[in-house]
């Protein structure tokens, strides 16, 4: 990254007109993993989003032997994992690993095609406390030996003899669900994992996977069969449209009373989301595949009571652009932030703004509505900087946040598709 990235953004202008929504992020990484399962063919992605994690997948295909194409203008990555098998490529350096935490997804693919994996960095978002101990706990109960450096920061799979097993998830996370199915696909006998997360993204891996060949039953009832099979072979899958994108989208058509059609949106995966959203004042209507959003902006914007919870429940990945949709409610809201502790660096950012937030643990009081103001704030993460980008957006002169690195890793042209909206915005690369 030998460049830079700030957004600038100047507020006063309401979003109006036709936005595309992204493919899920939260899918196209495990699928690029799951990908690698394939020891025949090339495997086809379509509707792929241009965004930077996703470059760094494809990086960490490359580094093990596969070979990647990735058409941006035609949204399609090509995947030949047919070489993959030379053991002293089977690990995943710090300085990709560490930018990204979906290189966990690729450690099955690793233990399978070359019998063991070993991971130098594991980075992406710094979200407080969460850790991955409960991915290699269940690789470890399908019959491998995990091992880790004393600063916990190398860790070494070796698959020996897999087999199926009765696993089970402490809390029902999506990437930790999506590493034990494609763990358990390849592993000979019955695998049996309960308490599973249930997003749409894991359903459309889940139907990945068996188009693949993998046998796999329960989805999106908590409680998953796995069946071993010999081999996977690649496929051609459309990734479904990405409801986080499609949610910061909406809250910032909210946040300016815009009027704003989201196509490839469907407001059924936005879960309890959409009816927060509702109680605020925000309307919508499905029609076929394109979602509309509209904000009356002379109707003032309800406060809000929410908590995070894992789906259908409210997504804590729009936790932060909540917030900042809260600043400017007419009362207070309350927001509990039950799955990530580290979600709150964003109110120094809002308050830097003009905001009025308190924090009491894992719990916020924004106290709206608030007349923010332009100002220098810090992307923490790609939440949170998504998040200072809605306050930019309605916030009186110029708000400048950087790095912009963050929000790329999540959210494709996001400039480019705020400014086709109206926005004022620019994406900056400085030396």
């Amino acid at each position: 990254m030998s460049q830079e990235v700030r957004y600038r953004v100047r507020g006063g202008r309401p979003l109006n007109g036709t936005a595309f929504v992204q493919g899920a992020k939260n899918a196209v990484l495990p699928m690029i993993g799951a990908a690698l399962l394939a020891s025949k063919g090339r495997t086809v992605l379509r509707n792929v989003p241009d965004i930077e994690d996703v470059h760094r997948a494809l990086d960490l295909a490359e580094h093990i032997g596969a070979r990647t194409e990735f058409h941006v203008a035609e949204r399609t990555i090509v995947i030949d994992a047919s070489e993959i098998g030379d053991p002293e490529r089977a690990v995943l350096p710090a300085d990709i690993a560490s930018r990204f935490r979906g290189s966990v997804l690729f450690v099955p693919a690793l233990m399978h095609r070359m019998g063991h994996a070993r991971i130098e960095g594991v980075g992406g978002c710094n979200l407080g406390s969460r850790n991955l101990d409960f991915h290699y706990r269940g690789f470890a109960r399908l019959g491998a030996e995990v091992t880790e450096d004393e600063d916990r920061n190398h860790i070494t799979v070796e698959a020996g003899n897999l087999r199926g097993g009765h696993l089970y998830l402490d809390t029902p996370s999506h990437t930790g669900t999506e590493n034990l199915i494609m763990a358990a696909a390849l592993a000979p006998g019955t695998t049996v994992i309960d308490h599973v997360a249930l997003e749409p993204e894991v359903l459309d891996v889940i139907r990945f996977l068996t188009r693949m060949g993998a046998q796999i039953h329960g989805g999106g009832t908590g409680h998953i069969t796995v069946t071993g099979v010999e081999e996977l072979t690649a496929v051609e899958h459309t990734i479904m449209s990405d409801r986080i994108d499609a949610g910061v989208f909406a809250m910032m058509a909210a946040a300016t009373g815009g009027d704003v059609s989201l196509v490839g949106a469907k407001l059924e995966h936005l879960g309890v989301a959409r009816w927060k959203m509702e109680q605020m004042g925000v309307q919508f209507a499905q029609q076929g595949a394109v979602l509309h959003v509209h904000r009356d902006p002379a109707v003032p914007l309800r406060p809000i009571n929410a908590v995070t919870s894992p789906y259908p429940g409210f997504a804590t990945d729009l936790q932060s652009p909540l917030m900042a949709l809260a600043t400017l409610a007419e009362g207070e809201s309350y927001i509990h932030e039950a799955i990530y502790d580290g979600r709150f660096a964003l109110v120094d950012e809002l308050t830097k703004m003009g905001a009025k937030i308190e924090v009491d643990g894992t719990r916020v009081i924004v106290y709206g509505p608030t007349e923010l103001i332009g100002a220098d704030v810090v992307a923490h993460d790609l939440r949170s900087g998504a998040a200072v980008v809605l306050a930019g957006l309605v916030a009186e002169g110029e708000t400048v946040v950087s790095p912009g690195y963050p929000v790329d890793r999540g959210h494709s042209q996001f400039g480019t598709r705020l400014a086709a909206l109206g926005a004022d915005i620019v994406r900056e690369e400085t030396a």
